[in-house]
């Protein structure tokens, strides 16, 4: 609805493609898109994958006793039919003209979607009392139990059950306090907290300071899906007489991604490093390549801007309604694709490896919700540095690095700008790694039997 084509109203007596005929209704449409798009991907992010991993489970445990059913045909042909659509949505929509049918093809297949998932509820296996509680609430209530005894001695450190040293003034929260209303006390939540409360709070604020450096990661990933491709859009995509879809990047991207780590895993165990120590170092691989991948990105786009004004085709784009392409081959982008998919691929694996081992027991349902958390954070700090960074660059009455198209900006200076800034968080990480204190991987035997 936020398109030209849609709202007529805004686009009457003008070409729907100028930006004078996009109206604040249009505006507010486009805006409010953005924000329900972004609630609908964290909704499925958090609960597509417990769902089904529940609705296995269900139905394991209620044909535990019976023979394992095979597949069926539809089942078969239903799965062929969701990969092959999500394939051919990918290849075809980039080559959809007007941006209203290239956002109604999405739009129609969601509700579509939909439909198929409430016509499907009946057939879904409830699942047992889910477990009470949650680690924010336990981390509130010891820093509301340690503050609501600021003027208590601390307790003695137990030889058999001792605290740990650092962060000794939440230990107050343990701290049983002798008046006339203790029983009062003792059931409250709030103000009495057990030592493992304790702990599991210290171990929370300590992985602050990481979960901190590995924000940067998530800032080099977003750019993957904006500048690069943006660029990649005015190259010139022909192979030969073919001509290649933008997706091709995503193929590469996402296999570097998924066999990167396997990778890495295994050159881990070849050198016999302790668990403990594999992911920090994965985390410390994967910004070595985020720096790498700014590099060569920022080379690249100096060498496309070069041949922009090599060709004088620095005003050529808004000349007319077609692009006119770039003669420089949009696989010279492909080194920093393949660099961003090992990023994103290493991160992906160290940062959920670093939750699970560190992480207290209370946080175990929600580690995997921890690295969106993270690549989100970075995202909205990808945007962040964009304003700021082209705030800085129009000082002194300098041109602005962001203009309103890709050829007049200085995206080059933006990469090295970026490659600044993930050296000085790859030193604070090596920093704080350092001096952070690692614990062994759980146990998965001891795990699995606290589940049975």
């Amino acid at each position: 609805m936020s398109t030209p084509h849609v709202l007529p109203d805004a686009a009457r007596n003008c070409d729907a493609q100028k930006p004078d005929c996009i109206g604040d209704a249009q505006k507010v449409l486009f805006y409010t898109a953005l924000v329900l798009i972004a609630i609908g991907i964290s909704g499925h992010i958090t609960s597509l994958e417990s769902f089904l991993e529940q609705q296995k489970e269900n139905q394991t445990s209620a044909q535990e006793n019976f023979e394992k059913p095979k597949l069926m045909p539809h089942q078969v042909a239903g799965s062929l039919f969701v990969v092959l659509l999500a394939i051919v949505g990918c290849i075809a929509l980039p080559y959809i003209k007007p941006w209203s049918v290239r956002f109604g093809i999405p739009a129609i297949c969601t509700v579509v979607a939909t439909f198929l998932f409430t016509t499907g509820s009946c057939s879904y296996k409830p699942s047992g009392p889910r477990p009470e509680g949650s680690p924010l609430t336990t981390v509130c209530r010891v820093f509301v139990a340690s503050a609501s005894k600021t003027f208590c001695h601390l307790p003695p450190n137990d030889i058999q059950e001792p605290y740990t040293r650092s962060l000794r003034c939440l230990d107050k929260a343990a701290i049983e306090v002798q008046t006339q209303n203790q029983e009062q006390i003792e059931q409250s939540r709030w103000k009495l907290c057990t030592r493992e409360d304790v702990e599991d709070t210290k171990m929370v604020i300590r992985m602050i300071p990481m979960w901190m450096t590995f924000i940067m990661c998530g800032v080099v990933i977003s750019i993957g899906n904006t500048y690069f491709l943006d660029q990649a859009n005015d190259m010139n995509r022909k192979l030969g007489k073919l001509m290649v879809p933008l997706p091709i990047f995503k193929f590469f991207y996402d296999l570097v991604k998924e066999k990167f780590h396997k990778q890495y895993v295994k050159v881990t165990e070849k050198l016999m490093i302790q668990g403990r120590y594999v992911p920090p170092i994965g985390i410390f691989v994967a910004m070595l390549f985020s720096i790498l991948c700014c590099i060569t990105a920022a080379s690249v786009e100096t060498r496309r801007l070069d041949m922009i004004r090599r060709y004088l085709l620095l005003h050529k784009p808004n000349d007319s309604n077609e692009k006119i392409k770039i003669p420089m081959s949009m696989f010279w982008l492909l080194p920093q694709f393949l660099l961003l998919g090992a990023v994103e691929g290493m991160s992906t694996f160290s940062i959920d490896q670093f939750f699970t081992n560190q992480a207290p027991a209370l946080m175990r349902r929600y580690l995997k919700l921890f690295r969106h958390g993270v690549i989100g954070v970075g995202t909205v700090g990808s945007v962040l540095s964009v304003y700021v960074v082209g705030k800085f660059s129009e000082r002194g009455g300098r041109t602005n690095w962001f203009q309103d198209t890709l050829n007049k900006s200085r995206l080059d200076n933006y990469y090295w700008t970026l490659t600044v800034l993930s050296s000085i968080n790859l030193f604070l990480y090596i920093l704080v790694a350092l001096q952070y204190t690692y614990r062994d991987p759980p146990d998965e035997d001891a795990d699995l039997n606290i589940k049975e």
